[in-house]
């Protein structure tokens, strides 16, 4: 029987899923080195898409948790199956910032990507993995990750059923973001949703809603 699955976002990109089984911390920032609150998570497994002060800050989050950065390929840990995609965080095949790994994993029924540092479109073989994702966490602040008009390009590509934007600018951030508007300008009001700071839904839940869902802290 499946249940709900809880997202919490903790600012900037770092985001906590939860089901009856785990929860994973994806990118945890400290706080302080960006200018916002740092998150106040616990976690059984914390992800990194890219090796980052910004994205490894793993030290924050409590509990006992395995630590991944970066890793590709099928895994598994403490019944937690997901995959790593290969990407990269410029348009150098990683020459300047290095490699990226977009995470993709399933949460009761819920086929979930997380992008993270993004900085390039990903191969052919990597969007055909990610198409018709549920929820897909993408990079809209253009700061280290995709200019927009590229997000746009790779949205086209993948067709999720729900895009979450990820990496904007928020009040007291150093980084240098653009802000959310840079991207929802040019998408239709009815199509956007402020959730707030957590959401909790199931998997009938994504065939009555799809577009964008604005996380706020």
């Amino acid at each position: 029987m499946r249940g709900a699955v809880f997202i919490r976002w903790h600012g900037y990109s770092c985001f906590e899923f939860a089901d009856d089984n785990t929860k994973v911390v994806i990118d945890p920032h400290d706080g302080k080195s960006i200018g916002v609150f740092p998150p106040s998570a616990n976690a059984k497994i914390c992800l990194c898409t890219h090796n980052s002060f910004d994205r490894n800050a793993f030290r924050v989050i409590g509990g006992k948790h395995k630590d991944i950065i970066c890793e590709r390929g099928l895994q598994e840990v403490d019944g937690f199956k997901f995959e790593g995609l290969p990407s990269y965080s410029d348009e150098k095949f990683g020459a300047d910032r290095g490699p990226n790994t977009i995470y993709l994993f399933e949460m009761d029924g819920i086929r979930i990507a997380y992008c993270g540092c993004l900085g390039d479109l990903p191969s052919t073989g990597v969007v055909e993995k990610l198409k018709n994702v549920d929820i897909l966490f993408v990079p809209v602040g253009e700061h280290w990750t995709l200019p927009i008009y590229k997000v746009n390009q790779f949205l086209m590509q993948v067709k999720p059923k729900i895009i979450v934007p990820t990496d904007f600018r928020i009040g007291g951030i150093t980084l240098p973001l653009s802000p959310l508007s840079v991207y929802t300008n040019d998408v239709d009001e009815d199509d956007v949703v402020h959730v707030g700071n957590m959401v909790e839904l199931e998997a009938d839940d994504i065939s009555e809603f799809t577009g964008i869902w604005v996380f706020d802290r």
